[in-house]
């Protein structure tokens, strides 16, 4: 096989080092944020201009505004701390029993010894013995869990510091308060991406003191490193997910609905617990997600490679190749994110979605570039991946070209696809808020069909992403393809987390009693957000698929499963009833959601009924196959039903003015759409990715078990 033109030395540098340049990159972002005073009183320096934020156009007095702003940040932000301890103690509890499973399982395989064995690649070679593998694999495992509990916890803190100051920047103007939120956003992006790289990185090096050249080895136990972003990514998507839409459904149910106050009125109680729900669901959870999907699709690219003949000629440089495509990527992102930040100047509210989809394609063109020159310097021109029951299949480098690029333009589909579905820009959502002349019920039979006609492209972009990738490089190829679509995964999570802050900043610039003109600043940041939140939980199912795929050929190849015969029983059986598993999933999350938020309602309306005052002075496999369709139009569904609900609010054209105003019937229609369509888009949805990949995931973890073991259900019945 031909050598690499690059060195494993170089490789060894330039990974650390490109992870290095997210994380300094992260703290200037968050410095630059950190210049815009929410004390009051000092200057906010932006893109070069002194400017206070007391200096209003308007006239407006608002020295007492701004301390409210700061007092709501505060009450906002230990609430999200508060919770998410909450939850990290359940977590930790959950970490410590499942490591211990990790541990008897794999250290039973073989009897828990600690004589080195002969490898199965090579019976002349030694490889680590069971208890080792069991021991490293639950070390990964708990690497992995804190890895992904650090990235949500440093999210939530960012967006909470954020929030109040897009409030005030919005007082400037859209502008400026677009460029707070953004860059705040890509703190958490550039982190994630960062912290992701490096310590998995370091991992492995610290691994193979131990393993020598038993790279097999070494990167099956790493695959625990997926598995503990992907446990801690549900209970981060799950838990922060019931408690958001409990909060923001008990307050729509109450408030907007039952008290006809509007959205964020500082006299509705759940209006705090809904700001803080953003932050636990929608960024400390999407952050766990992510993070999830780029450690699995690591892991699975790696223990298929360890296989190939990068693992059998020990060519550290070419098994690196997935993480050189990460580290390329951050290099990537942080150029776009340049491009939002300083040299596209948002001026009107018309501009917000166009920029944010901008960073999509800049990032897509210069990533395909970025993948060609990796591709080229750190793979050979010939190798070979194993399949099993086949032949080796040969591939050339340049074939994993199409196969990266595949991934990545399938989530540039998938992104611009699931835009033009849930916002308010484009007809769907239009005729969605328009059925609501007729009443909730024709609302809520458009939305859904919305949401099943948005299934189409995503699935086909998928479907010829897996084809192509599989015919190229086998389950390699898919690998790689998934790590494509999330190579650009700062830019992706930036465009995420901007959404949830902006959200908060108009609730803060509400409860405050911000100017008229600063809350429709905000609105117009808000519907942006949620356009760019559908489009993250995109580019995570989409990836989720890829990644479960590449995870599923990682685990049949690990455990010698040449064929899966849908004709027999077993097999069909297993399908069927990991189809059924998306649903029952669904089931418990959403009736969790909904038993929440009777309980939030009810405390709501006993605060109205019998606290003097408030209503003035108040501030308180088969599962891969449905599961992936199933969330893609759950998520785009509960994104429209939100856009033509907010689509009416603004009334700002003659259409929507003739839906409205803000308490018509058509509106109290939408309301209860958003209603509905919140767990949707906000909890059951984005749970299934994770369903289906920490089914995945699991699988590859627990390979040497089950081949050792596997078949137990059946061995008992006989069959």
């Amino acid at each position: 096989m031909a050598a690499t033109l690059l060195s494993a030395l170089l490789v060894e540098i330039l990974i650390p080092v490109a992870a290095l340049i997210g994380m300094v990159f992260a703290l200037i972002q968050w410095f630059l944020v950190s210049r815009v005073s929410v004390g009051g009183g000092q200057a906010s320096i932006n893109n070069g201009y002194d400017q206070s934020l007391l200096d209003d156009e308007e006239g407006y007095d608002d020295a007492e505004a701004v301390a409210l702003c700061a007092e709501i940040q505060n009450a906002i932000s230990e609430g999200a701390e508060s919770f998410l301890i909450t939850e990290y103690q359940y977590l930790g509890i959950f970490m410590a029993v499942f490591s211990v499973f990790i541990f008897l399982f794999l250290g039973s395989v073989g009897g828990f010894s600690t004589k080195w064995v002969s490898c199965k690649a090579n019976p002349s070679e030694l490889c680590a013995p069971p208890l080792a593998n069991a021991l490293f694999s639950t070390v990964a495992f708990i690497l992995g869990a804190l890895t992904s509990t650090l990235s949500g916890y440093l999210g939530m803190k960012i967006a909470t510091y954020a929030n109040a100051r897009t409030t005030l920047e919005a007082r400037k103007g859209v502008g400026e308060a677009f460029i707070v939120a953004f860059r705040a956003g890509s703190v958490m992006g550039f982190l994630l991406a960062a912290n992701g790289l490096i310590v998995l990185f370091i991992a492995i090096v610290l691994f193979k003191l131990y393993y020598g050249n038993d790279w097999t080895g070494l990167y099956e136990s790493i695959a625990g490193y997926g598995l503990g972003g992907s446990s801690v990514a549900l209970f981060g998507r799950v838990g922060g997910g019931i408690y958001t839409k409990a909060a923001d459904v008990g307050a729509d149910l109450v408030g907007k609905v039952e008290r006809n106050i509007p959205e964020d009125d500082p006299r509705n109680p759940a209006v705090i617990a809904d700001n803080v729900g953003d932050n636990v669901g929608d960024i400390a959870g999407m952050g766990a997600d992510l993070f999830g999907s780029f450690a699995e699709s690591s892991c699975a690219a790696l223990v298929v490679s360890s296989i190939s003949s990068f693992g059998a000629d020990r060519d550290f440089v070419a098994m690196s190749f997935p993480l050189l495509i990460s580290s390329a990527g951050i290099v990537v992102c942080l150029i776009t994110t340049i491009f939002a930040t300083d040299l596209f100047v948002i001026k009107s509210v018309k501009e917000i979605e166009p920029s944010l989809k901008r960073q999509l394609v800049i990032s897509t063109v210069l990533m395909t570039l970025a993948i060609a020159a990796v591709c080229y310097l750190a793979l050979p021109s010939t190798f070979t991946i194993n399949v099993v029951g086949h032949q080796p299949k040969v591939v050339k480098n340049w074939k994993l070209f199409f196969c990266v690029g595949s991934g990545l333009w399938a989530g540039l589909i998938i992104g611009y696809t699931t835009e033009y579905f849930t916002s308010n820009a484009y007809q769907p959502v239009r005729d969605v808020a328009d059925s609501c002349r007729t009443g909730a019920a024709t609302n809520v039979i458009f939305g859904l069909a919305l949401g099943y006609k948005s299934v189409i492209i995503p699935v086909l972009a998928i479907a010829v992403a897996i084809f192509l990738s599989f015919s190229l490089a086998a389950m390699y190829g898919i690998a790689v393809a998934a790590l494509g679509m999330l190579s650009t995964l700062a830019t992706g999570l930036a465009i995420d987390a901007y959404g949830p802050i902006s959200d908060n900043a108009g609730g803060i610039a509400e409860m405050a009693g911000m100017p008229h003109k600063v809350r429709e600043r905000t609105d117009a940041l808000d519907a942006a957000g949620n356009t760019t939140a559908a489009i993250g939980k995109g580019f995570a199912i989409g990836s989720a698929a890829l990644v479960s795929l590449a995870l599923f050929g990682a685990f049949v190849s690990r455990a010698g499963i040449a064929v899966v015969d849908v004709i027999q029983p077993k097999e069909f059986v297993g399908l069927i009833v990991g189809a059924m598993l998306p649903y029952w999933f669904s089931a418990m999350t959403m009736k969790s959601v909904g038993k929440a938020a009777l309980a939030m309602v009810e405390e709501v309306r006993r605060q109205f009924n019998t606290i003097p005052g408030l209503m003035e002075a108040g501030l308180l496999a088969g599962a891969l196959v449905s599961g992936v369709q199933i969330a893609i139009s759950a998520s785009n569904t509960g994104g429209a039903w939100d856009n033509a609900k907010k689509y009416i609010e603004a009334g700002a054209s003659d259409h929507a003015r003739s839906l409205g105003p803000k308490g018509s019937d058509a509106h109290k229609a939408a309301v209860i759409g958003d209603t509905v369509g919140d767990p949707l888009k906000d909890t059951s949805g984005p749970s299934l990715n994770i369903l289906i990949k920490l089914m995945a995931v699991e699988s590859l973890v627990f390979a040497p078990f089950f081949a050792a073991h596997g078949g137990i259900f059946f061995k008992w019945l006989n069959i």
